[in-house]
C-alpha cells in the first residue's frame, strides 16, 4: 500500500509534464516560464469549453473571468512594487469618444502654449478578449504618455460574442474620427501633425484597417501621421502560410486558435474551421478571389527568402464553394487590410511594423510592409528572432521576458524619434 501514493505522484507529475511540454525552437529563452504561461491559457480555455458544454456560461465569458482576475492580481503587484501607481503623474480619465467608452491618458508636462503628441491605441485579444483598462495595456499606455508626453486614448471597442464584424471595427473608426476633430486636438493640447494609431495583433488588424479609412477620407482635415502595429493580424484567406506552418503549435497563438479567432469575428460558424485551415475557403473555383486579389497576399513574392524556405503555397483547385458566401467578410478589406489596393495603401502614414520570428502571424506583418514599401510609404520593419506572439504584453514579473522588455523599448523609442 505505501508504493500507492508513490505510484499516484508520479502518474500525476508525469500527465501534468505531459499536458505542459511543447517542443520549443532553441532561440526562445526562458522556454519554461512560456510553457507554464501556455498551459495555463490552455487550462482555462478547456475549462471554459467544459462549462460551455454543460451548459452553465458561454466560454468567452468564462476564460473572461479568469483573465481579469489575473489582470487585477497582476494591477495589485505593479501597483505596490511602484509605491501606489503606476506613473502616478498622468492623468487617467474614463471618458466616450462618439458613444464609444474610452481611457484617456495625459502627460504631466505640457498645457497652454504646448502641444502634445497624441496616440490613439487599440488592444489585442482576437476581438473577443482583453481590456484598454487592464494588465500591460494600462501599464504601457501610461508609461508611453509619461514617457514621450503623449496624450494616448485607449478604446474599449465592443467584442465578440457580444457583437462581431464590423461592430469592432466601427467603434474604433468612430472613436479615431472623433479624437482627430480640430475641437478633441485643441482641447488635449495635441499636435495636429503628430498623431498616431497603433494596435497590437487583433487591436494592429484594427489599427491598420482604420489607418486606411482614415488616410482615404477627404472629409478628414487631420489624419494619422503614422500608424504602429504590433504583429498585426492581416488576412484570413491563406492559413497555411509559412509562419503559419512553422509556428502553428508555438504558445501562445496556435494556429487553430486563430482560425476560431477570426471565424468567431466574422460572425461565421465554428465547423468551418477545418475548411480554412486547408485552404478550401480559398480556392480557384472562387471567382471573386480575383488573380489580382491573390496577387496582394501572394507570400513566395512578398517574402523575403530567408522566411520562404522550402515551403510551397497551398492553392486549392476545388473547394468548399459556399464558404465565402457563408463568411464574407473573408473579401473585406476592413477585415483584411492586406486586401487594399496599392492606391489606397499609398495614401496610407509611415509605419513602424514589429513582427517575431515564432508567431503565426509573422507573415501577415511582413507582407504588409513590403506591400506598403512598394506604394511608396516609409516602413520600419522591426523583427525579433527570439519573438514569439504576446510577447509585448510580457513586461511585468511574474510574466516578464526579457524580448517583451526589448520589444517595448523599441516600439517607444521609434514614436520618439518618428511621432
Amino acid at each position: 500500500m505505501r508504493l500507492l501514493p508513490v505510484v499516484v505522484t508520479v502518474s500525476l507529475t508525469l500527465a501534468v509534464a505531459y499536458y505542459v511540454y511543447i517542443p520549443l525552437p532553441d532561440a526562445i529563452q526562458e522556454p519554461w516560464k512560456l510553457l507554464m504561461l501556455d498551459a495555463g491559457f490552455r487550462a482555462t480555455m478547456h475549462l471554459a469549453s467544459l462549462k460551455a458544454w454543460l451548459g452553465i456560461d458561454h466560454y468567452i465569458t468564462s476564460i473572461r473571468q479568469s483573465t481579469d482576475g489575473f489582470d487585477s492580481m497582476m494591477d495589485g503587484l505593479i501597483s505596490s512594487e511602484s509605491g501606489g501607481g503606476v506613473m502616478p503623474g498622468v492623468k487617467v480619465s474614463d471618458i466616450t469618444f462618439a458613444g464609444v467608452p474610452v481611457r484617456v491618458y495625459e502627460p504631466p508636462a505640457g498645457g497652454e502654449g504646448h502641444l502634445r503628441r497624441g496616440l490613439m491605441y487599440l488592444h489585442g485579444g482576437g476581438w473577443a478578449l482583453g481590456s484598454a483598462k487592464k494588465g500591460s495595456y494600462d501599464t504601457i499606455n501610461r508609461m508611453l504618455s509619461d514617457e514621450l508626453n503623449t496624450v494616448v486614448v485607449s478604446v474599449e471597442y465592443r467584442l465578440y460574442p457580444e457583437v462581431h464584424f464590423p461592430v469592432p471595427y466601427l467603434d474604433c473608426l468612430a472613436a479615431a474620427k472623433h479624437f482627430l476633430s480640430p475641437e478633441v486636438q485643441a482641447r488635449y493640447s495635441i499636435d495636429p501633425e503628430r498623431v498616431a494609431v497603433a494596435g497590437d495583433s487583433a487591436g494592429g488588424n484594427l489599427a491598420a484597417a482604420v489607418a486606411q479609412e482614415i488616410a482615404t477620407d477627404d472629409t478628414m482635415s487631420v489624419k494619422f501621421s503614422v500608424q504602429a502595429l504590433i504583429y498585426p493580424v492581416l488576412q484570413a484567406l491563406d492559413f497555411n502560410t509559412p509562419s503559419y506552418l512553422q509556428n502553428q503549435n508555438i504558445p501562445i497563438l496556435h494556429r487553430p486558435l486563430m482560425v476560431r479567432f477570426w471565424l468567431q469575428y466574422l460572425g461565421a460558424d465554428l465547423s468551418l474551421l477545418s475548411q480554412l485551415l486547408a485552404n478550401n475557403h480559398s480556392s480557384l473555383q472562387h471567382s471573386n478571389i480575383t488573380p489580382e486579389l491573390r496577387a496582394r497576399l501572394d507570400w513566395t513574392v512578398l517574402l523575403p527568402p530567408k522566411h520562404k524556405q522550402n515551403y510551397r503555397p497551398l492553392i486549392v483547385e476545388k473547394g468548399s464553394q459556399e464558404t465565402v458566401k457563408e463568411v464574407p467578410g473573408l473579401l473585406d478589406v476592413r477585415a483584411s487590410p492586406l486586401l487594399a489596393g496599392p492606391e489606397v495603401l499609398a495614401k496610407c502614414p509611415r509605419a513602424y511594423i514589429l513582427t517575431c520570428e515564432y508567431d503565426v502571424l509573422r507573415d501577415d506583418g511582413l507582407m504588409y510592409a513590403r506591400r506598403l514599401q512598394d506604394a511608396g510609404v516609409s516602413v520600419t520593419s522591426d523583427h525579433y528572432e527570439d519573438g514569439f506572439h504576446g510577447c509585448f504584453s510580457f513586461i511585468t514579473w511574474p510574466t516578464q521576458f526579457d524580448v517583451g522588455k526589448r520589444a517595448l523599448r523599441g516600439y517607444l523609442n521609434w514614436l520618439q524619434n518618428n511621432l
